[in-house]
């Protein structure tokens, strides 16, 4: 009877579960808060890495309290994407780690760019270009801003990276989240030398070895385990980001199948067997942590949106559901742009929110409400389109995060992308998918049969188009 950890460490807190994989259930779990660093410049976003690791102590010593930690057999990580961890030669953090919603870094991406010759170069060279988000600009930001930091710089990891790093003590990355730093050619999935040399060339050497998903990270430093109480053994899988890792945890390793996250921001992707090259840029040309590709759409204004028009109408969320219920389609005319921190799908970083239509009569909180869900759903329903013009034939859409759980947007979902949609039964996806991977990194096999085994879908939440848009 073997049971695995799954670790998700997000921007707000770390979450762990505990996967009994023979049973196919959650038998323990634990969440511990970690926070941004205050008073930082606008558009400067920034965490203290050591906040991850003492939350991530925390939760494996507290969700493994109750079991029997004799049959724990390995731990998965799943981290936030593209944030940028710098180390020094002996693998100290040598300043705070800029994170993925950090767009400090336009500058350093608008240069890069042209250094290769512009946007449509790069994908050209690597499959994507770079962006503000993405790792690469982060570090030309450090060289340029900071150079005495640079200086010092040996080790560049991501987030997930560096939990591996303190449960390992080894430096390992694998292709779904390096491909992510905007530093790989993702068709060939290995390190682009234009990309990495267009900021220092000395940077490959600072670089892991990228490494397959399957191969493990290694295993748990002894000191660890005798603190955790863990088997001397127990394996660190590779982990990924936290797209790949809830891809995983949804099920979405076989063609057909498409996750949307309504979170803070919104992401929504697809499992394809072959790259997915967008010339626009607008899909991130990913690859997954299974062995295949995740061709993905990211929009920064999802919940964000709606949950300022809540705050701001003092509704609970059952009262913002029914007042988006009551509202007519259409909001009674008003559109919103929910832009309210830029957009990157499409790549507008200064871009600013606005609402148009408003009349007399349009003017109610319950059609703000309305116009607010609409707004970032046609935002997320582009997203989709670009996936299909490029191949992605979705049969269901699997929904996950915060905005899952209203039933009114379920179904303005599906009325507007025309596809059925259904919430997956378990909350935190990228924690179960990263212990799924390390299941699958114990037990071999095929992934998406382990994930099968234990994914289950909500019935009671499916909704299906009502008519074509």
């Amino acid at each position: 009877m073997a049971l695995f950890i799954g670790i998700d460490s997000g921007t707000q807190s770390v979450k762990a579960l505990v996967l009994d994989i023979d049973k196919g259930r959650i038998v323990a779990r634990a969440s511990a808060p970690h926070s941004l660093i205050s008073g930082l410049p606008p558009r400067h976003m920034e965490q203290h890495p050591q906040q991850w690791t003492a939350a991530l102590d925390r939760v494996i010593l507290k969700a493994t309290r109750s079991i029997d930690r004799s049959r724990v057999r390995g731990i998965g990580v799943s981290g936030q994407q593209h944030g940028f961890v710098p180390l020094d030669a002996g693998g100290d953090v040598i300043r705070p780690a800029k994170l993925w919603c950090d767009t400090s870094t336009v500058p350093e991406s608008d240069w890069l760019n042209a250094k290769l010759g512009g946007r449509r170069e790069v994908i050209r060279q690597t499959g994507l270009p770079f962006l503000p988000g993405y790792t690469a600009p982060k570090i030309l930001w450090l060289k340029r801003h900071e150079p005495r930091n640079y200086r010092r710089l040996r080790h560049v990891l991501l987030p997930h990276d560096y939990l591996n790093w303190h449960l390992t003590g080894r430096y390992s990355m694998e292709y779904g989240d390096a491909s992510g730093t905007a530093l790989m050619d993702v068709r060939r999935r290995r390190w682009s030398a234009a990309a990495i040399g267009a900021i220092d060339t000395n940077l490959r050497d600072w670089l892991p070895d990228l490494c397959d998903s399957s191969v493990p990270a290694g295993v748990l430093r002894g000191a660890l385990a005798r603190r955790y109480r863990l088997p001397l053994d127990t394996v660190v899988s590779a982990g990924g980001g936290d797209n790949m890792m809830a891809a995983i945890g949804t099920g979405n390793a076989r063609p057909g199948i498409v996750t949307l996250s309504l979170g803070t921001s919104g992401t929504i992707f697809a499992y394809s067997r072959k790259p997915v090259i967008d010339q626009k840029g607008e899909i991130a040309a990913f690859c997954d942590s299974t062995g295949g590709w995740l061709p993905l759409v990211c929009t920064m204004n999802v919940t964000l949106v709606t949950e300022q028009f809540r705050r701001l109408f003092g509704w609970t969320f059952a009262e913002f559901d029914k007042g988006v219920a009551v509202a007519p389609e259409g909001a009674g005319g008003m559109t919103l742009k929910p832009y309210f921190v830029g957009e990157r799908t499409p790549d507008l970083p200064l871009a600013t929110g606005s609402i148009s239509g408003i009349t007399l009569q349009s003017l109610t909180a319950p059609n703000l409400a309305r116009a607010a869900i609409e707004g970032v759903t046609a935002g997320l329903r582009y997203g989709l389109d670009r996936l299909v013009k490029h191949g992605i034939r979705p049969r269901e859409i699997r929904l996950t995060g915060g905005g899952a759980r209203s039933p009114v947007w379920r179904q303005i979902i599906a009325d507007s992308f025309g596809v059925p949609v259904v919430k997956i039964s378990e909350d935190e996806c990228a924690a179960l998918g990263a212990a799924l991977q390390a299941a699958w990194c114990v037990g071999g096999g095929s992934v998406a049969r382990v994930a099968a085994s234990v994914v289950s879908l909500d019935e009671s939440t499916r909704c299906r188009p009502g008519r074509k848009r």
